[in-house]
């Protein structure tokens, strides 16, 4: 399936959500996975070679955040809090209760957020290029967003992306300042935030990620890794960075990531753990 036959056939609907008319689509049937898309990008452009799979024995719930595909912005900042409230409301209207959680990049950010604030919603975490505080990433990223411009995503995929997608594709400039301010003005959540996520969690990583190893293995750390498993019992959380993979191509490993998310997802829970 590609890209555009999966647009062509997506199932789309629109919720009306704290002044956002929200994309949103439904794949599949069974117990609910929540997915939450990176920056400047859409459902496709971070899911569509792992959704169909997702979707043969779960009820995939995949969503568009604020000025990010067919979901048009409004006047306000992106803001992690602000998505993922966005995000939470969109599951109580949908009679959600309890989800499974999938995030890449900025979504597993708002996944974090989710987590945090809105526990009960949360069964598991897959957090996929996660980083909970500003020292998590390297410190090129945020030197590079202060020269970005639309000119550096000519030869890339997102802004015909955008321009298919987008009610207003001449806002594609608009997005590229909103990303940047989200990114320049993160902070993270303290470390006591992230302790005090109950879900189990799978993070992922690529060895040449956007994220600092050193980072992912205290994030690890913080929910109840790092343990020697044979004789403690596996841990409530697990880690996986991916050989010779960067923060781009990591959503496209996708038999690596396919057979690791299932198994974390269907495994049984662990004693005390989960929401």
């Amino acid at each position: 399936m590609s890209i555009e036959s999966m647009t062509t056939a997506a199932p789309g609907r629109y919720a009306a959500i704290n002044g956002l008319s929200m994309y949103y689509e439904i794949h599949g049937a069974g117990e609910p996975l929540v997915l939450l898309h990176g920056a400047l990008t859409t459902i496709e452009g971070s899911f569509w070679r792992m959704l169909p799979s997702l979707a043969a024995n779960r009820q995939v719930i995949a969503v568009e955040q604020q000025a990010h595909g067919r979901t048009a912005d409004i006047d306000r900042p992106l803001t992690y809090e602000g998505m993922g409230k966005d995000t939470a409301e969109l599951l109580r209207q949908l009679g959600i209760r309890e989800a499974d959680i999938f995030g890449y990049s900025m979504g597993a950010g708002i996944a974090i957020e989710i987590a945090v604030r809105y526990p009960d919603l949360v069964r598991r975490l897959v957090l996929a290029s996660p980083a909970y505080t500003r020292d998590g990433l390297y410190p090129e990223m945020f030197e590079g967003i202060e020269t970005l411009t639309p000119k550096a995503f000519v030869k890339t995929p997102l802004p015909e992306e955008y321009a298919r997608t987008a009610p207003n594709p001449e806002n594609w400039p608009v997005l590229i300042e909103k990303v940047k301010q989200l990114d320049r003005e993160f902070q993270g959540w303290t470390a006591e935030a992230i302790q005090s996520i109950r879900a189990p969690t799978l993070i992922i990583i690529g060895d040449a990620d956007v994220v600092r190893p050193e980072h992912a293995v205290e994030m690890f750390r913080l929910l109840g890794g790092g343990v020697f498993g044979d004789l403690a019992g596996l841990p409530r959380s697990r880690l996986a960075v991916l050989p010779g993979t960067t923060h781009v191509t990591l959503v496209d490993r996708t038999d690596w990531l396919l057979a690791m998310i299932k198994e974390f997802l269907d495994a049984p829970m662990p004693e005390g753990g989960g929401a």
